[in-house]
């Protein structure tokens, strides 16, 4: 039997206690775009190449039994990180690691509302 080819990710997604929080925080705060459509117990985000998104946790996920995002590290391109850095740092979210030159341009580190670390960079 031949293995199939895997051509990797087609979809994005954190489990969250609150969906419409993060979503709203997603959305109003970083700057995200909800796509047209989500499926019951998510919210979608119009991002490119992959899609992006926040959903309610998959049966027999307790979230509140470990740390969120354990193992995860989710990087996200932007226009202009250390633009995106100061608007998230005048809304008063957590910056873990300020603005730095990378090979992938300006990167920051911020945490999102259930204690997910999220890097971005310019791309």
């Amino acid at each position: 039997m031949a293995i199939t080819t895997v051509t990797g990710p087609s979809f994005l997604a954190l489990q969250v206690a609150d969906v419409e929080r993060a979503a709203n925080f997603y959305e109003n705060i970083v700057g995200m775009v909800r796509a047209p459509q989500s499926p019951p117990g998510a919210v979608v985000f119009a991002t490119s190449p992959i899609a992006f998104g926040v959903r309610g946790p998959s049966p027999g996920t307790d979230l509140a039994a470990g740390l969120p995002g354990l193992g995860v590290a989710l990087w996200f391109a932007c226009e202009d990180a250390r633009a995106l850095h100061d608007h998230l740092a005048a809304e008063g979210v957590d910056i873990v690691t300020p603005p730095f030159a990378s090979p992938f341009g300006d990167t920051f580190a911020f945490r999102d509302p259930a204690g997910y670390v999220i890097t971005m960079h310019t791309g």
